[in-house]
């Protein structure tokens, strides 16, 4: 629940303080005094997206601050510990919750959550396990089928979220198979081409039988085959130079002269010994140089002409794949994984049967799990409408009957029914959808009357009600007091309001208080009791806060919101 919000700069309001706490609290104010603030405030610490128009003129930000009361290891405190933040444990294993947002006038915003700064999507992820808003918009949405269809599918609780959690599951396992097939029998020319070309490309392959890397050593072979003349002639001049058989000195002559030099006075001294070692060492690798440039020249004779053609040939084909397929890699990597998609196209004929058999399973399925959640609901449906009935006989509408049908509709996600709540006002009418028959404050009961009834099965830490009461006075606003004060026994109820009949059943009365000092118009936030609550109750009620009669029948309510508590 929400122990405390704190509002600065939003709207009208230049900085209040709205103490709330545990069960009832009504907030009134003249026309024009914010209190619309206090329901905005709130819902941008539940995530809804700032508007920089909400500032109040002339400030360089708003800002809004919450305390919550909250289950210490609940799935608030686990969500915002996820999120770097924490909170403070006061006891019997409950701890407190802050948070905050600010908006700047340019339209930047920052959220705190436990303390931290976090993005105002964290906010949004605790919106639902902290307050449902209900405002007059919210009582425009109950006029659509999926608001009605939510309503019955939160009263029908674990029944029915089980069931529409199995056909859900049904739904997407007989929706992705039938996608499959769609597209197997939609695209099977197209498959049937691919399956083709793909064919001719693995022959053309097979035949060629590339190898990884072969383009490159060939063009390496070629480009050696190509000059062969001027590689005979530079090896031929070095072989010379290094071992020949016309009786001309040599390189290898040459340094087996200087070796035997050296060895023969090299006993004399070391350094000398050293140096004919190296000189030595030198013969051996002129000699191997030499017998390298022979079997170099021996192979270079063997390649010929005909050699470079072949190597010519070969790179050609090579090229005709490498068009195609932009390298030799590539179409190696083709010849790998073609194969296997190949098989996939050619049993499309196969596997269109197995998957025609697997959507028929799925959808039978289907059928029944669609069947399981059409009786789920409709029993949900028949204490619903009962339930909701009485609410209404409470809230001054006594002859009022409400029912809950659930007819027959196309498949969808969330099942094949469409939910209808038809209300019929009074005896001999007939009941008509309350999206067209119901007046703005039989629907206003209505929505409260389904709120009441769910919050029994589907409780809700915090109701916060935006004039819930528009449309209504009288008699029936006495008896809206009176639900949300019996609402208020389980769950905290926030109610907005400018009836007095319903403010009379809060515990806790707060005022939105207008000054204007000729230049900006603000407002601060008040808790009424005493003499200050009856002279507010008596402006709601005449629009004079001392008139003697509107005093008096303000006692009188205040009395009969006491009798209640």
């Amino acid at each position: 629940m929400i122990e405390e919000m704190r509002l600065r700069d939003l709207g009208v309001i230049a900085d209040a303080t709205l103490p709330i706490g545990r069960g009832f609290t009504a907030i009134t104010g003249e026309t024009g005094a914010g209190k619309t603030m206090v329901v905005t405030g709130l819902g941008l610490l539940l995530g809804q997206r700032a508007d920089s128009g909400a500032v109040r003129s002339g400030a360089a930000q708003a800002a809004v601050e919450g305390v919550w009361l909250v289950p210490e290891d609940g799935p608030v405190a686990v969500r915002v510990r996820e999120a770097g933040g924490d909170v403070e444990p006061v006891g019997g294993g409950a701890a407190e919750l802050y948070l905050g947002r600010t908006v700047s006038s340019e339209g930047r915003g920052r959220a705190t959550v436990g303390g931290r700064t976090a993005p105002a999507g964290v906010l949004a992820d605790l919106a639902d396990d902290l307050v449902v808003v209900h405002g007059q918009s919210d009582q425009l949405r109950l006029k659509s089928a999926a608001a009605q269809r939510e309503a019955l599918d939160r009263f029908g609780a674990e029944p029915v979220s089980a069931a529409r959690a199995a056909y859900r599951a049904a739904w997407e396992s007989w929706r992705a198979l039938d996608a499959e097939l769609t597209t197997l029998t939609t695209d099977r020319d197209d498959r049937a081409r691919e399956a083709d070309q793909l064919r001719a490309a693995i022959a053309e392959i097979e035949s060629v039988a590339p190898v990884a890397g072969e383009d490159e050593e060939l063009a390496r072979r070629a480009e050696r085959l190509a000059n062969a003349e001027e590689l005979r002639l530079a090896a031929v001049t070095a072989h010379t130079a290094l071992s020949n058989d016309d009786g001309t000195p040599d390189v290898v002559a040459l340094l087996a002269e200087a070796r035997r030099a050296l060895e023969r006075i090299a006993g004399s001294d070391e350094a000398l010994a050293v140096i004919g070692e190296q000189v030595a060492d030198l013969g051996y690798r002129a000699t191997d140089a030499a017998v390298a440039l022979s079997g170099y020249l021996a192979d270079l004779d063997e390649s010929g002409p005909h050699e470079l053609a072949a190597v010519d040939e070969r790179r050609g084909v090579l090229a005709g794949l490498v068009r195609t397929h932009e390298s030799v890699d590539a179409a190696i990597a083709l010849l790998e994984t073609g194969s296997a998609r190949l098989v996939e196209l050619d049993d499309d004929g196969d596997r269109v049967e197995r998957l025609q058999i697997q959507r028929d399973a799925a959808a039978d399925e289907l059928d029944a799990r669609a069947e399981a959640l059409t009786a789920a609901r409709r029993d949900a449906a028949e204490r619903l409408g009962a339930a909701v009935t009485e609410e209404l006989h409470a809230l001054a509408l006594p002859d009022a009957h409400l029912t809950v049908e659930v007819a027959p509709a196309a498949p969808a996600g969330h099942g094949r029914d469409e939910v209808s709540i038809l209300l019929a006002p009074h005896p001999g009418a007939d009941p008509r959808p309350v999206s067209r028959g119901a007046s703005g404050g039989e629907l206003s009961r209505v929505m409260l009357a389904i709120e009441v009834v769910i919050a029994g099965v589907d409780p809700v830490p915090t109701f916060v009600f935006d004039e819930v009461d528009a449309g209504i006075g009288g008699a029936a606003a006495i008896e809206v007091g009176r639900r949300l004060a019996r609402l208020a026994e389980s769950s905290q109820v926030i109610a907005v309001t400018h009836l007095a009949q319903v403010a009379a059943f809060a515990g806790n009365h707060l005022t939105v208080v207008k000054g204007n000092d000729g230049a900006v118009t603000a407002s601060s936030v008040r808790r009424l009791e005493g003499a200050e609550r009856e002279a507010e109750m008596a402006r709601l009620l005449s629009g004079l806060s001392d008139s003697d009669a509107a005093l008096t029948h303000a006692r009188e309510l205040l009395a009969t919101g006491r009798a209640v508590g």
